[in-house]
């Protein structure tokens, strides 16, 4: 006699049944910047920093990043130069002072975590700080310039 197996029916959820973990792993898989979901007196809300686009999400297959500023033209990152860009909104400042000294030069060798500038964001002094030793090959933002998301700030060479 043929064992039959039965079909299990899953309850579809409602929105107040989701964990916050369900809701964040959905906003990360569908590539969303935001999510809210609102039932029964909860709600949830997920805002993800930026939402990365997928290669070949744009119409043709060209993988473009229409809101990420690029590089200053007349510079070219070269291959293996790491770009240091911003990771907020503000004012960008070479000197921890108006009369000190810059925390870095073009041609100085950096260490992991050493300042490299300050970003000022809704009057907060936002540290800077490098994630790889190296040499600053190029700094692309000039002091006291105000600063978007993603922009480029910094080419380094990275050292062993």
């Amino acid at each position: 006699m043929a064992a039959r197996k039965r079909a299990e029916r899953v309850k579809p959820k409602t929105p107040g049944s989701f964990t916050v973990e369900e809701v964040v792993e959905l906003a990360t898989r569908h590539n969303l910047a935001e999510l809210e979901v609102e039932a029964e007196g909860t709600r949830i809300r997920i805002v993800r920093e930026r939402a990365p686009i997928a290669p070949g999400a744009v119409p043709g297959g060209a993988a473009v990043d229409a809101e990420r500023p690029a590089l200053p033209q007349g510079v070219a990152a070269a291959v293996g130069h790491i770009t240091v860009e911003a990771p907020m909104v503000g004012t960008f400042y070479r000197a921890p002072a108006p009369e000190a000294a810059p925390f870095v030069n073009e041609g100085d060798l950096v260490k992991e975590d050493q300042i490299l500038c300050i970003i000022e964001a809704m009057k907060l002094m936002n540290e800077i700080e490098a994630r790889v030793a190296g040499r600053i090959v190029k700094i692309l933002v000039e002091n006291g310039q105000p600063v978007e998301y993603g922009q480029p700030l910094f080419l380094v060479e990275p050292r062993p």
